[in-house]
């Protein structure tokens, strides 16, 4: 996606602003790559944020700010490998869903100079990144569509188009399933839905259509729990998500 107004930055990476490269006439913005990266902790659709450094010269220094930084061209053959890059950098982890989520720019959005970022959000499981989380972050919960911290540059506006795409598409995908570790029961996925979209959703329903959508599996192991053992799932190897034909909101 492309053509958003004013929006998204680094947390912490060098770069210059107007330097022009070899053989061309004009100033080159600073251009970044933001990632929103969501989980589910504590029953709770949670954020992942970075603390920005206070050395001379950072913008919005002891801040929070959405995890990103410039792309190195030395590295980066594209945007989505910077963002994988970033990705690994603050969490250890691969994650199982990235998808584009839109570029922001404009001459005011960082006091460095012009810019242009371009935002993805990833979906991880949260018994995948605990252990392997860099120093300088941490989760929040999500509180409607925000946080409660005030971040950095114009994250907040990309945080809130990263939660709408997201509740948006959980309508009629299979998105929640990447936040599941790797065995799960089926009331355990119904509560990572209902977790997403903020409200509840019909057992009975749920279950038909799980369980008719070419998602998950079961697998020759039950949850031993206080009532009867409940059956455990896994996702099929497939990288694709599944699109419902119905949106949750619609009678099935």
């Amino acid at each position: 996606m492309a053509g958003r107004h004013g929006q998204g930055d680094a947390a912490g990476d060098q770069g210059r602003s107007g330097a022009k490269a070899p053989g061309l006439d004009f100033p080159r913005p600073l251009t970044t790559v933001d990632i929103v990266i969501f989980t589910i902790r504590q029953e709770a659709l949670q954020v992942l944020l970075v603390r920005r450094g206070s050395g001379p010269g950072e913008p919005f220094p002891g801040t929070f700010a959405l995890p990103g930084g410039f792309v190195d061209i030395a590295r980066d053959r594209d945007l989505e490998a910077c963002a994988r890059r970033k990705l690994a950098e603050k969490t250890g982890v691969v994650s199982p869903y990235l998808e584009q989520l839109g570029s922001w720019g404009s001459a005011d959005r960082d006091p460095r100079g012009w810019s242009a970022t371009h935002a993805y959000f990833a979906l991880i499981p949260g018994s995948a990144v605990e252990a392997a989380l860099a120093a300088d972050v941490q989760w929040f919960p999500l509180e409607g569509t925000g946080v409660t911290p005030k971040l950095a540059f114009d994250h907040a506006e990309i945080l809130q188009a990263a939660v709408q795409r997201l509740r948006n598409k959980v309508e009629y995908t299979s998105l929640p399933a990447y936040l599941m570790p790797k065995e799960f029961t089926l009331p355990e996925l119904q509560r990572t839905y209902e977790i997403v979209l903020d409200r509840a959703l019909e057992k009975s329903a749920f279950r038909t259509r799980m369980l008719s959508a070419d998602l998950i599996e079961p697998i020759a192991k039950m949850r031993k729990g206080p009532n009867r053992p409940a059956q455990l799932y896994r996702l099929k190897k497939t990288a694709a998500p599944v699109y419902f034909a119905r949106t949750f909101n619609a009678p099935e």
